[in-house]
């Protein structure tokens, strides 16, 4: 639906911009056109009523009724206003009869001063009399090549320019009954177009989910939508495939290990129960609990492959998650030395049970190894975030490589031997698997704190 909805917007917009472009300039030209009509036909009208003057009509002491008369026929023909002008640039006629005796050859008339010049000219201006622009055209009166007077033309444009408003209008509305028409045919297109492409979306959040069954199948379409779901198809094989030996290496690999490892801890449950050297049984019971810690990651990969087969849980209370992890440790930290509690808010958040669990076995096994002391594992909601975060108080981490030991294989100045470099960078692997982050700040001689930031949820909306 966005995808179609996107498309018919987008249409609408690339129509509407070639609508604006071509009706306004349309618009412009349908004004300018009707303008030099207007100024040509006034020209034409001017140039013909002064051809047909000449000295015995327009001489001192002739009769001005006739002249009046014939004016007015001709303005009634024209449209407009005509003046007659003697070669003194007086008005000897008027058809409105407002200005007889007045003098017209003034500056705001220049095409009086031209014409009593015996030069034909025609425009639009604006008249401060008529309160908006006016074609205006004069000719010379000539008889036997002697300038006898001259004829002015003037005419409101107003209802030319309401014509072409009408005009411009029309082709506004004709425009806009094509916009709809074509966003009802781009609506139809979007949703055939749209209709693959949804649900080849559909399909990818379902694998993204976790099922791998999921296939696009025949998708009709264009060339390249059905080339597209072939090559989904095609991943999502290669995808169940990768994922299923993943599962079966997983579990098999898990399987067998738990049987020496079961082996190796009777024999060193027999070897302490006969040591007689404090040391040696110091030694012993040491290797025990390490072997009591690899048994546990090879449960814990053994509950992984069970919950790839059949679906992870999305949601974990971080208080018992925080609680699991200070009774798993507690035996541990006691004999490094330190102890480990956990309090809080119950929070539930957006994340694998196990992966958190492996993730506060990572940073708490890390405190103890390097900060033995009290070891403080809280819950807390701040904002929408649900906030696990562990405290120590050894000598800190310097402050150039707080932010490398999340890196793979990175193992700090100064550290014991033993360990591989790996646990926090699994651990912010996990953190980030769930849209969450791992933030770790330090101050030397005062001790590290780690905070888990895993989105908050609400635990009755199931996700």
């Amino acid at each position: 639906m966005r995808v179609r909805t996107r498309f018919v917007i987008s249409f609408a917009y690339v129509l509407l911009v070639i609508i604006v472009a071509l009706t306004v300039p349309l618009g412009i030209v349908l004004r300018d056109r009707a303008r030099s009509e207007l100024e040509a036909l006034a020209l034409t009208n001017a140039q013909t009523i002064a051809a047909l003057l000449d000295r015995d009509r327009l001489g001192e002491g002739r009769p001005r009724d006739r002249l009046a008369r014939d004016i007015d026929r001709f303005a009634a023909e024209a449209g407009g206003r005509i003046v007659v002008l003697d070669p003194a640039g007086t008005v000897v006629a008027d058809s409105e009869g407002e200005d007889i005796g007045q003098s017209f050859d003034t500056p705001g008339r220049p095409e009086v001063g031209q014409a009593l010049e015996s030069v034909v000219s025609a425009g639009v201006r604006t008249s401060r009399d008529e309160g908006g622009d006016i074609v205006v055209a004069a000719a010379p009166v000539i008889d036997e090549e002697v300038l006898v007077g001259a004829v002015r033309i003037s005419r409101d444009v107003a209802e030319v320019q309401r014509n072409v408003t009408r005009a411009t209008l029309g082709i506004v509305v004709v425009a806009f009954a094509g916009l709809t028409a074509g966003l009802v045919l781009a609506f139809v297109l979007a949703g055939s177009l749209a209709r693959p492409l949804s649900r080849l979306a559909a399909a990818a959040q379902r694998l993204g989910r976790g099922d791998l069954a999921i296939r696009a199948g025949q998708v009709e379409g264009g060339v390249e939508v059905e080339q597209l779901a072939g090559s989904f198809d095609e991943m999502a094989d290669r995808l169940e495939r990768t994922m299923r030996a993943q599962r079966e290496f997983v579990a098999n690999a898990s399987h067998q290990l738990r049987t020496p490892l079961t082996g190796m801890k009777l024999r060193l449950g027999s070897a302490i129960a006969e040591a007689n050297d404090p040391a040696v049984e110091s030694q012993l019971r040491a290797m025990e609990n390490e072997v009591d810690r690899l048994a546990g990651i090879v449960e814990r990969l053994l509950v992984m492959a069970r919950e790839i087969e059949e679906g992870q849980e999305s949601h974990v209370d971080v208080a018992d998650a925080a609680a699991r992890a200070a009774e798993r440790w507690r035996e541990r930290a006691s004999l490094a030395g330190a102890t480990v509690s956990a309090a809080g808010e119950r929070i539930v958040a957006l994340a694998n049970p196990g992966d958190l669990d492996q993730i506060l076995d990572v940073v708490v096994d890390n405190a103890i190894s390097y900060a033995p002391g009290p070891i403080e594992v809280r819950t807390e909601l701040a904002g929408s975030w649900a906030v696990v975060s562990l405290q120590d108080h050894g000598d800190g981490i310097p402050a150039d490589e707080v932010s490398r030991v999340t890196e793979r294989f990175y193992r700090g100045r100064g550290v014991p031997s033993g360990g591989s470099g790996l646990g926090l960078a699994i651990a912010k692997e996990l953190v980030e698997k769930w849209g969450g982050t791992i933030a770790f700040s330090s101050v030397d001689g005062a001790g590290t704190r780690i905070d888990v930031r895993l989105r908050a949820i609400d635990p009755l909306a199931g996700r």
